[in-house]
């Protein structure tokens, strides 16, 4: 079986970190490295969470520190509300010994990139920032990309601002030029994400395997959910940047739909709002899969059967 060749682009942040755990050992992912961007917390907290996840389960690949600022915002928009004073609040982890691979991200993208035969997907997670940097300083990577399979954006509500999505808002500019790059994409938004709940019946469910992957999971959902109730209210928190992941693994966990997506950058209220049209009301190309429904026992049965991978 041929395994798809990925790298997660991230900012761990609690769902990113179970993105990392479920892409690194399931047979039908090639986890080729994590690069990292500022976005739940700063980069220098991202990336130590990044390498912290790594230590714990002992991850083996290059995780590489990439942009700490948007392309063109002057303000770095960070998630401390709901990823604490860490990014990973919960979760103890053992002194870190793992160090950051010295590339930048950003070159860790093109080098990759370049020297691939042109299968390798880009699973970003966090603002893309990287992403875009990468495809501006050397465009020819563009056409070696086989997909973006990216969590970010609504088609609906933002979570935001009543117009935008976390990481699309964190930068905007870096979403248009992805966006705009002609490469497949597949986005989850909000309308897909906020439908795989983690409710206390599923951390247990979880839990009870009993391995490190295991309890991880559980300490990072316990905190997610707090924090996630405390802000909007509900009983689980939605495990966000998983869903792309799982969608990787079996696309018939998730249905799409076609759809032209734009990113506004211009408007003062609207900035970072993904114009999706849902009714084709341009009649424009899609460029985009927009992810809108969720089984949601296939997915969960796909987090457990990554966790079950785990010693």
């Amino acid at each position: 079986m041929d395994r798809r060749k990925i790298i997660l682009d991230c900012d761990p942040g609690h769902d990113d970190a179970v993105a990392i755990m479920m892409a690194a050992k399931h047979p039908k992912l090639e986890l080729l490295g994590v690069t990292v961007v500022a976005g739940n917390q700063t980069l220098e907290k991202t990336s130590r969470n990044a390498l912290n996840v790594c230590q714990h389960l002992g991850i083996d690949v290059p995780v590489c520190a990439g942009c700490g600022f948007p392309m063109v915002r002057q303000k770095q928009v960070i998630a401390d509300d709901i990823h604490g004073e860490t990014g990973l609040d919960g979760p103890v982890f053992a002194p870190l010994t793992k160090q950051l691979d010295p590339r930048h991200g950003v070159d860790f993208i093109i080098e990759t990139l370049m020297a691939s035969d042109g299968d390798i997907t880009l699973v970003p997670t966090g603002p893309l920032t990287n992403i875009a940097m990468a495809m501006r300083r050397e465009p020819k990577i563009v056409d070696k990309i086989q997909e973006i399979v990216l969590m970010g954006g609504a088609y609906q509500l933002g979570n935001m601002t009543p117009a935008a999505e976390f990481n699309i808002l964190a930068d905007a500019e870096a979403a248009y030029v992805v966006f705009t790059s002609g490469r497949p994409i597949v986005m989850m938004g909000l309308d897909l994400t906020r439908q795989a709940l983690c409710y206390p019946e599923i951390v247990d469910r979880m839990e009870k395997i009993g391995n490190k992957a295991a309890h991880l999971f559980a300490d990072l959902m316990r905190f997610f959910g707090a924090s996630q109730k405390k802000v909007f209210g509900w009983a689980g928190g939605p495990l966000h940047d998983p869903t792309c992941i799982a969608y990787l693994i079996d696309p018939t966990c998730i249905e799409t739909k076609e759809m032209y997506t734009e990113i506004e950058i211009r408007s003062e209220k609207c900035y970072g709002r993904t114009l999706c049209d849902y009714f084709n009301t341009q009649h424009r190309e899609p460029n985009s899969k927009v992810c809108i429904k969720l089984d949601q026992e296939k997915f969960w049965n796909i987090v457990e059967e990554c966790i079950r991978l785990y010693n």
